[in-house]
Parts: C-alpha cells; sequence; structure tokens
C-alpha cells in the first residue's frame, strides 16, 4: 500500500470509525518503530508496515483507549492482506474491506472467540431479513468467554440459530441463550434481576450491558434489523444501515460542552443518554445545550408558550417588551404589551398552554440530570425541541423553533443548526444516527460529530 492508498484508507475507513477523529498530518518513523501505537497528545501514530518512514498522526480530544489501538491495529492487518492480493474490481474490494472491518471489531476485544462471535453474527443477519409469523424477531446471545464444554453430542450455535423455534426462545433485553466460547451451548438466562453495575448503553438494554463484562460479549438483533455488540459494561459497536459504528462514547460527551465542573460533566452525560435511549427507541429528536452566555440570544427563537421555567419566560418577557418598544414595531407593540405585559402564571392562563403547564407539572422544578432516563426520552420524542441551559434546567418541551430564512434540509435539523450558534445541537433521526452540531469561533455551525 502506497502513501496515497494509505492516506485514502485512513481518511475513508478508519476516521469514520472513531467519533471526533482526524488526520493531523505525519511525522517521520523507523523500522524500530511499531505500526500501530500511542502518541502524544491524545494521538495514535500508524503506518502500512514496519519499513515505512513516516507514520500518519490520528488525534481526537479525547485519549485512545487501548482497545481502540488494538481495532485500529487488528484493521490494518486485515488491509494489509487484501491489498497483498491486488484485485482489480473495486466492489469486490470494498466487499472485503467490511467483511475485514467486522473481524477487526471482534478480534479488538476477543482472541478466543472471534470465530464463534462472527458466526453468530453472520446467522443474526439472515434473522434480520427474515420474519416469524409475519414478524419482525429480536434476539439475544452471550457468549462466554471463559466458558468451554466439551460434553459429547453438545448443540452448537450454527445448529439451533437458523430454526424457527430459535426466534421465540429470546427477546434480546431480558432473555438470552448462553453458548461458549467454542459456539457451544450452555444453556438459558434471564435478566429479570441482575447486580447493579455503571453501565454506558440504551437504558432499554442497560441489564444487558451490566451483564457482559471482560468474560461475556453480548450480541443483540433488534426487531429493526440493528446488530449489537456489548462488552466491558457498554455498547461497543453496532452494525446499523449495513455499517459497523465504534461507539467512543466519552469523546461524544466530550464533544457536548468543554466545562470542568462536575455537574457539567453530569448534565453532558444525561443529555448524551438521552440521545442514545432516542437512538435505540428508534425516536427522532431535537436537543439543545446551550452556552452559559447565550442564554438571551436563544430565547428570541422560542414561542413563550413552550417555556416551562418561570425564570427563562421572564427573559423572554424582557426581550419582547424590549422590541414593542422599537419605531419598527409599533404596530405590533399593544399586541406584544397585551400578551407579554403580565405574569408567567396569568401569560399560561390566557394563552392555555395546558403542555407547558404539564409539563412543568411533571418535572416539578427538578433538572435534566435529575430526572428519570425513562420520562427523558418520552419528554425528547416529543415533537419540537428540548431545550436545555448551562445548568441543566429545561427551558422548554417539544419547542417549535423559529428557524432563519433559507435554512436547510428538514425541520428538524434545521431547528438543530439553528440552536446550534447558542451552544451545542443534537438531532436524532428515527433510523438511529446521531448527528451534533455546533458553532466554530468565527459562528459558523459546524457537524462535531456522526454516530451511527
Amino acid at each position: 500500500m502506497d502513501k496515497v492508498q494509505f492516506y485514502d484508507f485512513v481518511n475513508k475507513l478508519i476516521v469514520p470509525l472513531f467519533t471526533g477523529s482526524y488526520v493531523a498530518g505525519e511525522t517521520e518513523s523507523s523500522s524500530r518503530d511499531l505500526e500501530v501505537a500511542l502518541g502524544k497528545g491524545n494521538s495514535v501514530l500508524m503506518k502500512p508496515t514496519k519499513t515505512d518512514e513516516y507514520r500518519i498522526i490520528l488525534k481526537r480530544g479525547q485519549a485512545f483507549k487501548s482497545f481502540e489501538v488494538n481495532l485500529i491495529r487488528a484493521i490494518l492487518e486485515e488491509m494489509t492482506t487484501i491489498s497483498s492480493y491486488h484485485f482489480d474490481n473495486a466492489v469486490y474490494v470494498q466487499k472485503l474491506q467490511s467483511v475485514a472491518i467486522e473481524k477487526a471489531l471482534i478480534d479488538s476485544i476477543t482472541d478466543t472467540a472471534s470465530e464463534t462471535v462472527i458466526g453468530i453474527i453472520s446467522m443474526l443477519e439472515k434473522w434480520s431479513t427474515r420474519t416469524y409469523e409475519g414478524s419482525n424477531v429480536s434476539m439475544g446471545i452471550f457468549v462466554n468467554l471463559m466458558s468451554n464444554n466439551e460434553l459429547e453430542n453438545s448443540v452448537s450455535y450454527f445448529d439451533i440459530i437458523d430454526h424457527d423455534f430459535f426466534a421465540r426462545l429470546t427477546d434480546g433485553v431480558s432473555s438470552f441463550v448462553e453458548f461458549d466460547r467454542n459456539g457451544r451451548l450452555n444453556g438459558y438466562i434471564n435478566l429479570k434481576s441482575t447486580k447493579f453495575a455503571p453501565t454506558v448503553s440504551p437504558y432499554i438494554y442497560d441489564r444487558v450491558a451490566r451483564s457482559c463484562n471482560d468474560k461475556r460479549i453480548g450480541i443483540v438483533l433488534t426487531t429493526k434489523g440493528d446488530i449489537l455488540i456489548f462488552y466491558a459494561r457498554q455498547l461497543m459497536f453496532a452494525k446499523r444501515n449495513g455499517k459497523w459504528c465504534v461507539y467512543s462514547h466519552d469523546e461524544v460527551i466530550r464533544l457536548l460542552y468543554n466545562n470542568v465542573s462536575y455537574t457539567a460533566k453530569q448534565i453532558r452525560r444525561a443529555i448524551y443518554n438521552t440521545a442514545l435511549d432516542c437512538s435505540f427507541g428508534y425516536k427522532g429528536a431535537c436537543i439543545v445545550y446551550l452556552n452559559k452566555d447565550k442564554t438571551k440570544e436563544a430565547m428570541q427563537h422560542i414561542d413563550g408558550a413552550d417555556i416551562i421555567s418561570k425564570p427563562h419566560f421572564e427573559i423572554k418577557k424582557q426581550i419582547e417588551l424590549e422590541e414593542a418598544g422599537k419605531l419598527y414595531n409599533i404596530s405590533n407593540a399593544k399586541k406584544i404589551e397585551k400578551d407579554y405585559n403580565c405574569s408567567y402564571e396569568e401569560f399560561m392562563e390566557r394563552n392555555n398552554c395546558v403542555k407547558s403547564k404539564s409539563i412543568s407539572k411533571i418535572i416539578s422544578g427538578r433538572k435534566l440530570h435529575e430526572l428519570d432516563r425513562t420520562l427523558l426520552e418520552e419528554l425528547v420524542a416529543i415533537d419540537g425541541a428540548l431545550i436545555v441551559d448551562f445548568d441543566g434546567t429545561i427551558i422548554a418541551v417539544g419547542a417549535i423553533i423559529k428557524i432563519e430564512a433559507g435554512s436547510l434540509g428538514g425541520g428538524r435539523l434545521a431547528a438543530t443548526k439553528s440552536m446550534a450558534k447558542y451552544g451545542v445541537g443534537i438531532k436524532v433521526s428515527q433510523d438511529g444516527i446521531m448527528q451534533g452540531f455546533s458553532a466554530d469561533k468565527h459562528g459558523k455551525v459546524k457537524q462535531i460529530f456522526n454516530v451511527g
């Protein structure tokens, strides 16, 4: 693989896998250097072969973890093997690369059961296009990395997964069938009661993540045809829309907002968890997290009837009354003053704001990171945007955003980008893709992550 090909390979196949990563140039190398190694300043250094005299620098804001370095190393080894055969058919090479990435993903978390895990994934992919009694199926399988069932006449995964009866054995949420590392059947596991452990996972799969430590891999097929891989008590990988995604949870949380206070970290984690829950609940969402000095500017885009925070209504009221006093607003001044020259409670009653009054009662003054994850998922799924202030105060739920003229894309995307000028905007599509946007130092809104 020559230098141009290697740069192309890194940009097309490595960078998209790791959220927030980018190529930051190259550095000199010698034959003593490893093909893949951790570098300085949250970077990974990589080159095609030991003899190459350069290494590409891959950087991001968060330090790369050891499993990610192992993953890059495994992908590079697979790609080097493919390129050595000099295939001419580009479509065939692309297919081989897809298979190679899948193998590398699994090899990065286990060196004893990768063949079993890849075989199970292959059989579950067949089920993703099948139905049972007219319905799509969900399935859950554990692979116990420490177990080696040597009993005679043991049943293997390829003996049973393809059969119709297997579609009713598990649901991928609370019921699982477990195989040993060689693919032989261990038994059935019910997850109704599992020991608590910190996890990073969609809430619906929290018990699955808790059960998957470094000795067990969880594989889930969803009714939408997605395949999820759990390991080390977190969602590690997912195959969605035919492509594998690496979930760099800490990096996305870091990208949400640069503030070192503990409370801000709690808020960022709660926002990320909510987006993740919507992503795997296949619910569209728009979440906006405001910067501390941008609240007043952002309030111009939010209708007073959508505001559930009294202090923020007072900010909106001040903005509207100031606007009413300007010459170009003389024709609307009386209406604006009539609407806003009153208390928050009077405004809610006068405008029959049933949604805002109800949600305010349900939230009861609690901040975003103090709410139950199930409640948050439902609130975010309400049509419109969830607006969160820098301190976790929920300003509005289901807010219809006043977007700028000439905005491109669908309504949810346009609203997300409009509000991203004031902090971070996250759009979750119904097919599970999470996109984050924020403004650079010049005020131009740019995408900061795309996951799923």
